[in-house]
């Protein structure tokens, strides 16, 4: 489920324009694409469900990331943090990376459970964008 960032009018995934308001999909930046809730100005996160939301529209065939390929990566590699290299979210790559090498393998079982978990969740649906705030395609 999405929403219009433009009126907050809740938008189905396929969706090319907003039903209500004709803005093309992902335009805009006065509502949460995620929870539909107005947006403060310049917001960089949504103060009603935390998630951080892109308020610049996405450039011409600016390509999605594959929720399926990323949660391969999570599962198979995820004590590397490979994943969240793939998705964006470099802090926490570096510091999955670290744990499993600064450790000379003894911290990947915690960073091991860890990308297993981030990597069962990006598949369930419930990591469903990069750090960029662009949603994954199936």
């Amino acid at each position: 489920m999405a929403f219009c960032k433009n009126c907050g009018n809740e938008m189905d995934d396929l969706a090319v324009v907003c039903v209500k308001c004709g803005t093309p999909k992902g335009a805009g930046a006065s509502f949460c694409p995620h929870c539909g809730k107005p947006l403060m100005p310049g917001a960089a996160v949504c103060t009603a469900c935390g998630v951080p939301v892109n308020n610049t529209v996405a450039a011409a065939g600016s390509e999605q990331k594959s929720k399926i390929a990323a949660g391969i990566m999570g599962i198979l590699i995820g004590s590397l943090g490979i994943h969240n290299f793939y998705l964006g979210y470099t802090t926490k790559a570096v510091i999955q990376l670290v744990l499993t090498v600064a450790t000379c393998g003894f911290g990947a079982a915690i960073s091991g459970i860890w990308g297993l978990v981030e990597g069962i969740l990006i598949l369930c649906g419930n990591i469903n964008t990069d750090a960029k705030g662009n949603p994954l395609k199936d």
